[in-house]
This record gives C-alpha cells, structure tokens and sequence, in this order.
C-alpha cells in the first residue's frame, strides 16, 4: 500500500512501515544517524548544544551541502563528478580576480563564476555523453587540469583574498532578528499553502493523494523544526555582552534556497522526473523518447555551476582562495555526505535533502570531536566508518528491494 493512496494516518503508517521492510529506507538512517552524534556529543560537551556552536556548526556545513547538493543529479544517473571540488573553486577564483583585480561588482563577479561552472559541466558531460568516456576517467582529468589552472591563476605559494563585504559576509555575518523572523514564518507559510493546495487539486481530480492528516503532521514538524531553529539562533550567541551575536547566519538562507529550488527541480519538474528514468534505466529511457545524451549532460553542467556557488561558500568561510582550494578531501566529503544522506551511487534514487543531512552529520563528526579535543586521525576514521556503515545500508537496501521486486 502506497501512502500517496491511503486515507488515514495510520494506513500511511503501515504503508511506510511496508516500504521499510522493503528496502526503501531513505534519509531514515542518517537522520537517526544524526540524533545519535547530537545526544553523545550533547551529553559529552557542555558547548555542543549552545547557540554558539550550533550556528558555527550551520557554517561550517555550508560548503559540504551544497557540493553534496550539487553531485546529487550525477550520482542519480549512476556516473561521478571527481572534478567538482576544484571545478568549484576555479569558480570561487574567477569570482575572487574579478573583485579584486578588476574592481567588478560582486554579483557580476558571481555571474562570472557560474558562467565558468557551466562551461566546465558543457565540457565534461559532452565527452562523457557524446564520446562514451566514463565518467570516473573524464573528471580524474578534470581533476588534475583544473589544480594546473588554479595554480596558474592565483600562483605558487599565493592567494586570493575575498574582502568583499557580501560574498564574505555569506559566512561571517547574520540576517536581522526581525527578518530572519519574518523569513522563517513565510517559509512554513508557503509550504502549508502549497501543500494543502496540491492535496485539494489531487482531490478533486480523483488523484492518489496523501491522507489530510498526515499532511498536517508534515506541516506541523516543518514548523518545529524552522521556528525553533529561527528561535535558538536569535538568541544572543556572544561571549562578549558588549557585542552582541543574534541571528540566523546568512550561509543558513543560501542553503536553505537551493534545497528548495533542487527538490522542486527534481520531484516537481518534467526534468526531474527525466532524471530519475535514465537513472532508473537508461536503454528504457531512450526507448521512451527520452534525451538521455542531454540529460547526462546537463547534470555535469548543473553540478559544477552549483559547485561554483560551493566554492565562493568555501572561500567566504576561509577568507580567501588558494590553490588548495577545493582539493584534498573535499569532494570525498562530499560524495560521502550525499551516500550518507542516503542517495544510492547505483543510481536512480536519491533526494537533494540527501546532500543537506548528509553534510551536517560530516560536519557534526568534525566538530563534536574538535569539542572534545580528539586527535584528527579519529575524525578521519569516523567519518569513514560511518559512510561505510551508510554504503553498507545502501547495498542491502537494493538486495532488499530486488528480492521484494521492487525497483
């Protein structure tokens, strides 16, 4: 029984419960995942819980899910974009020369950076579509041209600062009390709207539709969940009673915009159900009607535009960009924050609040621990065993899944 096709709240229990036992655990795992490192870490440090460190928390995984966010429609078809990291902070670059070298604005600068993004994606999904190459070997490539290129432009040893007062207040600065207020009611607002709009459309249309109740409990946690955040983050937050810190950061409202706009583009769009199809099958797909070559490109082009916006993210929350910038265990981390997050790198399923709960709970490992002064050689071995524990999940939800026959 489908939840989109019961009439009570307990039948869309049961019918969730159904879709458990089959295999279809979802963000389920990292979501727990997520209340258990929040409870240890909690009972462990007297400053995890504070307003302080929770809005530090916010900010430090800012970058990791929107580059998670943004590998989202890659993983979905099945392919990998090990460029991203470094395709983002090429972009966060030309956004950093731009400003600095060439007095721009900072939106025209960020124009510039995501301009550059989509070009990188045009590129790579047109050798992987067009030419056949994997993916894995197209963005490797990319990886390491894109280290040359960084280098080139900023130089050896050197780096890039980002004082412009907008794009470093991304990270730095706080949206108003009143605003932030007046932002968190519109957002929970909005959704009741168009939630209770959507089920009276599929209503009268006879539609399978979601019974009103469990609606209402959706709109209900929604509310918890952003009011009560809005709350604890507008709380003065400063050590220092002469300056006070209140607010939600502003890193917080760009994340928090993107989620939206993927989750719209992927669950509500003609796209987005293309998306899932050639990620599902993609021989089915093409017998369908369906252009699996501009699907699989436009996703590398979405994926490392997105990664742009990463990249400034980053770059705001350093001060600048290096030609490091985007290396290391960038991309790792976010690979392993959408699998966490529970999108399958078999492609065909996964949410872009995978990438989002995902990056917080890398983000949570890494500051819980630092909280409690741990050795960085633990961090690293957490945060492997967990997404090995979610890609573990992930295989025995598909054998799960394929035993029930499900797909």
């Amino acid at each position: 029984m489908d939840s989109r096709q019961t009439t009570t709240l307990g039948e869309a229990w049961q019918a969730y419960l159904n879709r458990l036992r089959g295999g279809d655990m979802g963000a389920l795992p990292a979501t727990l995942g997520l209340v258990v490192l929040f409870i240890v870490f909690g009972s462990l440090s007297d400053t995890f819980l504070t307003a302080l460190n929770i809005a530090n928390l916010i900010t430090q995984a800012g970058a990791i899910c929107v580059l998670a966010m943004a590998l989202i429609p890659v993983l979905l078809l099945g392919d990998i974009d090990l460029s991203a990291g470094v395709a983002g902070a090429v972009g966060a670059a030309v956004a950093a020369l731009a400003i600095d070298d060439h007095g721009l604005p900072w939106y025209v600068a960020v124009v510039g950076a995501l301009v550059v993004g989509m070009v990188l994606g045009a590129f790579i999904g047109a050798l992987v579509a067009k030419l056949g190459i994997p993916s894995f070997v197209v963005t490797l490539a990319f990886f390491l041209a894109l280290q040359g290129v960084l280098l080139k432009m900023i130089g050896q040893g050197g780096s890039v600062r980002v004082a412009d007062p907008v794009l470093r207040g991304i990270t730095i600065k706080n949206v108003p009390v009143t605003v932030g207020w007046i932002v968190a009611v519109a957002v929970v607002v909005l959704f009741a709207a168009l939630t209770l709009l959507r089920h009276r459309t599929q209503v009268q249309r006879g539609l399978a539709h979601q019974p009103l109740s469990l609606i209402l409990v959706k709109i209900a946690g929604l509310a918890v969940v952003v009011l009560g955040l809005t709350a604890l983050l507008n709380v003065d937050r400063s050590r220092n009673p002469n300056f006070p810190i209140q607010g939600v950061p502003y890193v917080l409202l760009v994340v928090g915009a993107l989620l939206v706009l993927f989750t719209f583009l992927l669950s509500r769009t003609r796209y987005g159900r293309h998306v899932y199809a050639v990620g599902g099958n993609r021989e089915a797909a093409r017998r369908a009607g369906i252009n699996v070559d501009r699907i699989r490109i436009s996703v590398f082009v979405i994926c490392t535009s997105t990664a742009a916006i990463s990249g400034i993210i980053a770059a705001s929350y350093a001060g600048k960009v290096s030609p490091s910038s985007g290396g290391g265990n960038t991309l790792l981390y976010a690979v392993g924050a959408a699998v966490i997050g529970g999108t399958s790198l078999f492609g065909g399923k996964g949410k872009a609040r995978d990438g989002v709960i995902g990056g917080v709970v890398i983000a949570t490992i890494a500051n819980g621990l630092g909280l409690l002064n741990q050795a960085s050689w633990i961090n690293y071995v957490v945060t492997g065993g967990v997404l090995l524990l979610a890609a573990s999940v992930d295989a025995l939800s598909r054998r799960r899944r394929s035993a029930s026959g499900v797909s």
